[in-house]
């Protein structure tokens, strides 16, 4: 794998320095950072980031969230950490969602009842859809 830059700095000035676990090191001469080429790991796509991180906004919890689009909910706790999410709080309402495709959407929306008195959102979840409804906590 080849670099292009220093890591730390962004500096295209780095030179060799000895090799640790089989793997090339280098030291930048700008900042004198100490780097070795990047592992090829699995990496997640950026869809189910975004997917996860919209989850959790709507209400969802982790673990929901882990069920719905097979990734780690420790995985989603990293992401909402590092981008810095906050949700809103608000305990008058509850969450509830159901995964349907696209016919049982057409169905579900044909029953006024189903959609009055609540706030709803449908968003896409690879081919099928995911409709999230807030309804008021009974009391």
């Amino acid at each position: 794998m080849n670099l292009d830059s220093c890591p730390n700095c962004g500096s295209a000035k780095y030179i060799k320095s000895g090799i640790i676990d089989n793997r090339q090191r280098y030291r930048c001469k700008n900042c004198n950072y100490y780097f070795t080429v990047n592992k090829l790991g699995k990496r997640i796509d950026d869809y189910y980031v975004n997917k996860a991180l919209q989850l959790y906004l709507e209400g969802l919890t982790y673990r929901e969230i882990e069920r719905i689009l097979g990734v780690s909910h420790v995985s989603v706790i990293n992401w909402v950490k590092k981008y810095n999410i906050k949700r809103p709080y608000n305990a008058e309402y509850h969450p509830t969602y159901k995964i349907l495709n696209a016919s049982e959407l057409g169905v579900y929306f044909q029953n006024p009842a189903n959609i009055k008195g609540a706030g709803v959102i449908v968003t896409e979840l690879g081919d099928k859809f995911m409709l999230i409804k807030w309804e008021r906590f009974r009391e």
